[in-house]
């Protein structure tokens, strides 16, 4: 028996079908009796489909006509699914919003599991959809006329839809989770609909607008949680129709084959899955099943090459995938296995690539650029769709290629048996879920049984979610939907931390990788509430999501994911205006903001644009870093107040120069990287880096042409007014300029707190500063028309600083810019 016999008769034997109204306004639907009579076409039989070999109709131009009629109908049936999938996940909200009350409907569990993958669903349809709409919409406005009849065969071969529906059968794994999961679903909602007379109401009465003509429909809970089951089962039949009225000189007819394929496949593997869970009972009563596939790259053998990775109950099967010859099924060949008992699990992140390795990304990400260009010309025009086919298989084939090279994170995999395996993935989210996937089941102390190799590796072109690599130019979405241009990512703080940690975050975006589509900041120093306020970059290209990670770092140690998110890329909700927005990562808040501008993208250069730090103006560092202050001055002050205020002489003993010089040579080309080297330096060379940096500026931190008019206000002999006149001149200097001073300041002054211990006092501190913080303009003349005396300047020099460190209510600092939004701050649950 098939699963779909099996929910119909389950559905059957649980009384499920509507119960007709008597209000005439209302329609009820049976919506169990549509495939009543035609059980033994199911799709989920192999055998009951095949494809066509010959059209059946008679001529080019009658089946084109009657393939319009075909999509047209899809369309409309599109619509209708869509409204159900609405009325269906309506009432989500509210009950997940109700499950964090003292009174809930249903709990945070149920929910998840009662909508489990119904979101996704109805955005995939939707996407679909908005697809087909536009395409079809586009060719009945350049249908010919009454008088030219002779140009139905050239505009019907222009309607090419086939890779929408490719597209979407790629996508049909999310209908493999729902159906796993539908049994349980269904007795949640009969088991609350008896025991909560809320839900019950609710449950028995859901309304949804069909039709143009927005007639009312009744559904129960059940019907409409019926319906994606009912759905994917029709996938196959609707392929075929459509199939059977496309000529075979039709660009669509091979992607439409391959879309065909693709469900026959599918279909069957949700059969084959169901049998599969009978199929291995492993020592302690639990059965062998599939839980995660994907493709990975395969480093084991000492080179790349891109493998299909399955995740069992009990063990990891690595495959080879065999592209089938044309009327054959694909094919998958053994790799290697380990079982999951005792398996350990360890990942890097290895950020360096060797020149030649630069070279080889550099030249794929050019060519894929090119083609890219290409694909969208040929777009707006309305011939070279053979061309336009060819241009995409080679951006398809680079894609590969990048796929293969372009993965910076390793996740090594030992075995207690001393077999090991490297894995390369090139997304620090994915591999993260393949982490968590593995970690969840091995936490269940599973047992192997020792595979039938054979029959499992033959069983995968069934058992598999996943149909073909992550490729961005098969699964692309354009227009509105998607974004092109640069998209700034500003983020300032967490909060949540369990214990104090030394934390970055990781941002990745989707889309095609012209550019490099991950950036992480530089680690925090531990803390409970980390700080960054650090912009990060993407240069994006149809890109719809990002995603965020947290990351505890630790000296000697692997790190640690504390949390991960993912957030919907809409062009509707950004703009050069910054969004604020916190997001909820598991335990862990992170605060960022959000701005995109739109353009044209220009080729990718061979080598990542350098912003040194030293010996450049302050207001050149701090614009290009998107803050007030240059975390070159802030990561080092907060390192020294880390484990340096108990350092005696800090500031006044130098550290050595070639670690200092090294430093420099670092944050002049990765802040990340400098960060992490700083955080593990002997601190009087931390102090040494932020001395440099002041004293290598181009112009002194207080500008010189301030100087005199500090000197002037040192000669005032009112305290109160003397003050009052030296931040006057403060205030005029640059908001770059006023700020790092004021964090300096503020700085030096916990120093000096700890002056018992480490021996700095204020003016020790302002004698070391001095001269680096206020320099006298080149052509200076003193009061009485003179040169200024060396020895003189540098009193001057130490006393407005000392001048400044007396005071006790220093302005506060502020350290970033201030990230403007178009409403208040957003809270996004995840």
């Amino acid at each position: 028996m098939d699963v779909y016999q099996e929910a119909v008769g389950y559905l059957k034997s649980q009384h499920v079908p509507a119960v007709v109204q008597t209000e005439t306004e209302v329609m009820e639907e049976d919506v169990f009796q549509e495939e009543a009579d035609s059980c033994s076409l199911s799709p989920f039989h192999p055998e009951s489909v095949d494809f066509p070999d010959t059209p059946t109709l008679s001529s080019p131009e009658e089946m084109l006509e009657r393939r319009l009629m075909v999509l047209k109908g899809i369309l409309e049936s599109e619509e209708v699914y869509l409204r159900e999938l609405e009325a269906l996940l309506m009432p989500m909200k509210a009950l997940r919003a109700s499950a964090g009350t003292s009174k809930p409907v249903l709990s945070g569990q149920q929910v998840q599991t009662v909508f489990y993958q119904v979101p996704e669903i109805r955005d995939m349809h939707q996407s679909f959809f908005s697809g087909l709409k536009e395409r079809l919409s586009a060719h009945c406005r350049s249908e010919p006329g009454p008088g030219e009849d002779g140009q139905m065969s050239y505009t019907g071969f222009e309607l090419v839809v086939g890779d929408l529906f490719l597209k979407m059968v790629n996508q049909l794994g999310l209908y493999g989770g729902f159906i796993g999961n539908y049994e349980e679903a269904v007795q949640v909602v009969r088991k609350c609909t008896q025991s909560d007379p809320r839900f019950r109401t609710l449950a028995q009465s859901m309304m949804s607008n069909i039709g143009s003509d927005k007639t009312r429909t009744k559904y129960t809970f059940e019907a409409l949680l019926y319906k994606p089951l009912d759905r994917v089962t029709k996938t196959t039949l609707v392929l075929l129709d459509l199939l059977k009225t496309t000529p075979e000189t039709h660009q669509d007819y091979a992607l439409l084959q391959e879309a065909l394929r693709l469900s026959r496949s599918f279909l069957s593997g949700v059969n084959e899955s169901s049998q599969s869970k009978r199929g291995v009972t492993l020592s302690h009563g639990m059965r062998r099943k599939l839980m995660r596939d994907g493709f990975v790259v395969d480093a084991s053998e000492g080179e790349r090459h891109i493998r299909h990775l399955f995740l069992y109950t009990d063990l990891l099967l690595c495959t080879r995938f065999k592209h089938a010859t044309r009327g054959k099924q694909d094919q998958y060949r053994f790799g290697w296995f380990l079982p999951l008992a005792g398996l350990k699990l360890r990942w890097i992140a290895d950020q360096h690539r060797s020149p030649d390795a630069q070279l080889r990304l550099h030249t794929i990400r050019t060519k894929m650029h090119l083609l890219r260009q290409q694909l969208r010309q040929h777009a707006q025009g309305s011939k070279g769709l053979a061309f336009a086919a060819r241009s995409r298989k080679k951006l398809e084939q680079a894609e590969l290629m990048l796929l293969t090279h372009s993965p910076v994170y390793t996740l090594e995999l030992h075995s207690p048996s001393g077999k090991s395996h490297t894995l390369l993935l090139s997304s620090l989210y994915e591999l993260e879920e393949w982490r968590e996937a593995i970690h969840k089941v091995t936490t269940d102390n599973i047992e192997t049984v020792p595979p039938d190799l054979l029959t499992l590796t033959s069983a995968c072109v069934k058992l598999r979610m996943t149909q073909q690599p992550p490729l961005h130019s098969t699964n692309a979405v354009e227009g509105e939907m998607s974004l092109c241009g640069t998209l700034s990512v500003a983020v300032h703080s967490a909060c949540g931390l369990q214990q104090p940690a030394s934390v970055y975050v990781c941002v990745e975006v989707d889309g095609y990788e012209f550019y490099d589509k991950q950036a992480t900041t530089h680690s925090s120093i531990h803390s409970l509430n980390p700080h960054w306020d650090q912009e990060l970059e993407f240069q994006v290209d149809a890109a719809q999501e990002l995603r965020l990670l947290c990351v505890s770092q630790a000296d000697g140690k692997n790190d640690t994911v504390l949390g991960k998110t993912s957030v919907k890329l809409e062009s509707k909700t950004l703009n050069e205006r910054w969004r604020r927005q916190t997001l909820h990562l598991g335990q862990v808040d992170v605060t960022v903001s959000l701005k995109f501008s739109p353009h044209p993208l220009e080729p990718p250069s061979a080598t990542a644009p350098l912003h040194p730090v030293f010996c450049v103006p302050i207001e050149i560092v701090t614009q290009q870093e998107g803050v007030m202050v240059p975390h070159v001055v802030r990561c080092c002050a907060e390192e020294v107040e880390r484990r340096g205020l108990a350092e005696v002489g800090i500031y006044r003993i130098s550290g050595s120069s070639s670690d200092i010089n090294t430093l420099k040579t670092v944050f002049n080309s990765n802040l990340r990287d400098a960060v992490t080297r700083l955080r593990r330096a002997e601190v009087n060379v931390v102090s040494g880096v932020l001395k440099l940096y002041f004293r290598e500026l181009p112009e002194p931190l207080i500008p010189a042409d301030k100087f005199q008019s500090l000197a002037r206000s040192l000669e005032i002999q009112d305290v109160d007014s003397r003050l009052v006149s030296m931040f006057s001149v403060l205030h005029s200097c640059p908001a770059p300029n006023r700020n790092t001073f004021l964090f300096v300041l503020h700085h030096l002054q916990r120093v000096s707190e700890k002056q018992d211990t480490n021996k700095m006092t204020l003016m020790n501190l302002a004698t070391i500063f001095g001269p680096s913080l206020l320099r006298l303009p080149v052509a200076a003349l003193g009061p009485i028309g003179s040169s200024m005396d060396i020895s003189v300047e540098v009193v001057l020099q130490v006393q407005v600083v000392f001048c400044y460190l007396q005071c006790n209510n220093l302005p506060e600092a502020q350290t970033s810019l201030p990230h403007d939004t178009d409403s208040e701050d957003e809270t996004t649950h995840m």
